[in-house]
């Protein structure tokens, strides 16, 4: 054998070996699955309306069940593959109830994720959308202390996804780090109408959430903010008819309609958890712009940690921020007829008004961590809503008394595997 050819040979057995790095590299074909759920139940002392921890329940405990299992209750599945050193591709799927009351899976995340840097990373396709302390991990009852996270805050911007892309990155400064994340994208939420028998949605457009995290040792400071264009459909033929009485009825219209309206959202949150304790606390304004209203929330919540129990108390509260009524249209000088069109959708927008939930609630609760991957919690809650309130609850029935107060008690077991 020649020198040349055996040169040859020694090229080409180089660039396979290169190749094969580089496919190494590219193509890792590291696959993880994970996954996590909640078995739970939940009572409320109200029997004369449903207890609804967000706007995309139609039924819960109260009226429509004594025990009700749908409002805690789920189970998901995350497959994790990782297509090479800096790509990642995430598909998560969530089985809870829905606002049909069925419970067809759904895709909660499904991204792929590129780290520019170990400290900059871009992702596209459905993500998480980060308005809240624990927006990660709101569904992932293991990670929470709760049995579920304060429904006066969290019960503000129900919606956990976007389809869009963000970006983040992460600045370390000693001991501190400061990490900013940009998201930008979409939403289409359903969710149950009053009556029950029919569905709304909700369009999110030019979605954008900017978030700052600050980490120094135990503790965390958060501050996110987020607009977007939102439409609600299901308004349209109220303030539609509002329009049919002239320019009186189209500035009312103007005024409330969810109609491609900037939607706003500022959030403040701070965390303390050394491990032998827990301290975390959030306010939050959340302004619509129309006949939603503007609303704000906060809460504190703490406790000990003995061994495998931490107990804890937690205080919510959630106000409303904007007009509860409103006279609407002047009936001076109409027809009878004509009156009664105008006053009928007059006390229809005041309905509307009124139904903004503005509560307090006083939880006490337990976590057992009885396995390393299992927890099992209980937790009571005092809810006292303001004068003339629904507060979180819906599918009022005759005897409901605004402004009441009832009793919800939860026992709830989480897990990760």
């Amino acid at each position: 054998m020649t020198p040349n050819i055996l040169r040859i040979l020694a090229t080409v057995a180089a660039a396979q070996a290169a190749l094969a790095a580089a496919a190494d590299d590219w193509w890792t074909g590291a696959i993880s699955f994970s996954g996590y759920g909640t078995f739970g139940v939940v009572r409320s002392s109200e029997r004369n309306a449903d207890y609804l921890v967000d706007a995309f329940k139609p039924t819960g405990p109260g009226f429509t069940h004594e025990w009700s299992p749908d409002v805690d209750s789920r189970l998901a599945g995350q497959v994790t593959l990782k297509l090479a050193q800096r790509l990642t591709a995430v598909v998560q799927v969530v089985v809870q109830q829905r606002y049909d009351d069925s419970y067809r899976p759904a895709v909660e995340w499904a991204n792929l994720k590129y780290d520019v840097t170990p400290d900059i990373s871009v992702r596209a396709g459905r993500t998480v959308l980060p308005v809240f302390m624990v927006t990660d991990s709101r569904k992932v009852g293991y990670a929470n202390p709760w049995v579920r996270p304060p429904v006066e805050v969290y019960g503000l911007v129900p919606v956990t996804n976007n389809d869009g892309a963000d970006a983040s990155i992460r600045w370390p400064f000693g001991a501190v780090t400061n990490t900013f994340q940009a998201t930008y994208g979409r939403s289409d939420s359903k969710f149950p109408l009053q009556n029950g028998a029919d569905t709304g949605e909700a369009k999110a457009r030019q979605l954008l959430a900017l978030v700052d995290t600050v980490e120094y040792g135990f503790t965390t400071l958060r501050v996110n903010y987020g607009r977007a264009r939102v439409t609600i459909a299901a308004f349209d033929p109220l303030f539609d008819a509002f329009r049919q009485f002239g320019p009186a009825g189209a500035a009312i219209a103007d005024k409330y309609a969810l109609n491609d309206k900037e939607v706003t959202f500022l959030g403040l949150g701070a965390s303390c958890d050394p491990g032998s304790w827990f301290a975390i606390g959030e306010w939050a304004r959340f302004d619509t712009h129309s006949v939603v209203g503007r609303r704000s929330a906060w809460y504190v919540s703490g406790g000990p940690r003995f061994g495998r129990l931490t107990p804890y108390v937690t205080y919510a509260r959630a106000r409303n921020e904007s007009n509860t009524s409103d006279p609407g249209l002047s009936l001076a000088g109409l027809p009878p007829q004509v009156a009664a069109t105008a006053a009928a959708l007059n006390a229809a927008l005041n309905a509307q008004l009124a139904v903004v939930a503005a509560q307090r609630t006083w939880s006490l609760g337990v976590r057992w961590d009885v396995l390393r991957n299992a927890a099992l919690k209980a937790q009571v809650d005092r809810v006292r809503r303001d004068e003339g309130s629904n507060g979180t609850f819906g599918n009022i029935q005759p005897g409901f008394q605004p402004g009441g107060s009832a009793n919800i008690f939860s026992v709830a077991a989480d897990f990760v595997f």
